[in-house]
């Protein structure tokens, strides 16, 4: 069997979380979502957060406090999931597709200057597999950033944490995401503006936009043991990138003063996509293009520009990381990294 790219890591006291909602019957939004909401509140010094049923209805809520005009552009990442693209058209707005930098895979402040000059009006930043881009720079820009930190919680920038930065954060809970509820999303007001209007919004807001407790108490052991799994994930991170070395490939490392969040282990390749693919799946490894089902790699042809991100999303992989690889598929894996075509 193969090494999957990607595997939840669920352990007994997540099982125990959902099977206690399921026994005492609550599993629609309740008292669990209420705790989950709070725990984000404090472990990122967040004034306000809401628990939802999706990440597109988490945006929903940023861009509704935002106050926007109908049609307004939103700024989004040629490298960022295509749900964004699909929700803000969704929503009634229009996206604006930057490119990024080609060594980071992130928007910068001069991508995002020409975005700008395109209509854009606000700043969906997607921080890309755990790292964080110019985040100042950006907000210099002198319009609202919504940060998507699904992939860069824990990261840090100048001492702040992802998720602190924008008016507006969404922390992803799906399947592939560094945190899981099964499904659904955390949306954070940073500053006490926003988190007054954020709280008026969910008190009109219809009861199925809520995250159900079914789901909220996965999410919430999830928090809890996030600390645990960061660590576990940056001792194979560390082992990757020095197997790595060894090669002619590279990977996306944090820039300045930034720390990130290892979300994944991203391999930028100087050969061809086909050639690895074959030679890991002799080794019964999995690899997946990195960026496959972002904006870039579903419009493919149809997006003009976005050179930088068209070249990355051609030539990026990821590879197996999570804590429950254990020692020996880890070993497996950088001997691997190490020997690459």
């Amino acid at each position: 069997m193969k090494l999957p790219v990607y595997s939840s890591t669920i352990r007994r006291k997540e099982m125990d979380a959902v099977l206690t909602t399921m026994v005492s019957e609550k599993i629609g939004p309740g008292e669990m979502n209420q705790k989950l909401s709070q725990f984000a509140r404090e472990l990122f010094a967040s004034e306000g957060a809401a628990a939802f049923r999706s990440t597109a209805i988490a945006l929903r809520y940023a861009l509704r406090a935002l106050d926007l005009p109908a049609g307004s552009g939103v700024i989004v990442s040629a490298l960022a999931p295509f749900w964004q693209y699909q929700a803000v058209r969704d929503l009634g707005f229009e996206p604006v597709v930057a490119d990024v930098d080609p060594d980071t895979a992130l928007l910068t402040p001069s991508t995002v200057e020409v975005a700008v000059s395109q209509g854009g009006r606000v700043i969906l930043v997607h921080e890309s597999l755990g790292f964080l881009p110019d985040l100042p720079g950006l907000l210099a820009l002198n319009i609202p950033v919504i940060e998507d930190v699904s992939q860069s919680i824990g990261a840090t920038l100048g001492g702040k944490q992802a998720g602190s930065f924008g008016t507006f954060s969404i922390i992803g809970l799906e399947e592939t995401d560094y945190l899981t509820a099964g499904g659904g999303a955390l949306l954070l007001a940073p500053d006490r503006r926003n988190a007054v209007v954020l709280k008026r919004l969910c008190d009109e807001g219809p009861l199925t936009d809520v995250l159900p407790d079914i789901n909220s108490a996965l999410g919430f052991v999830q928090l809890k043991e996030m600390s645990r799994n960061t660590e576990m994930r940056a001792e194979i991170a560390s082992a990757y990138t020095r197997a790595l070395m060894q090669s002619r490939h590279r990977t996306l490392l944090p820039q300045g003063e930034s720390t990130n969040a290892v979300y994944s282990f991203p391999v930028v390749l100087s050969s061809g996509f086909k050639e690895v693919k074959q030679y890991t799946s002799r080794k019964d490894i999995e690899i997946d293009p990195v960026f496959e089902s972002s904006i870039a790699g579903k419009l493919g042809e149809s997006l003009e520009g976005c050179i930088n991100a068209k070249s990355l999303l051609m030539r990026c992989v990821l590879f197996p990381l999570y804590p429950r690889l254990g020692n020996a598929n880890v070993a497996k894996i950088s001997k691997v990294l190490a020997t690459l075509p």
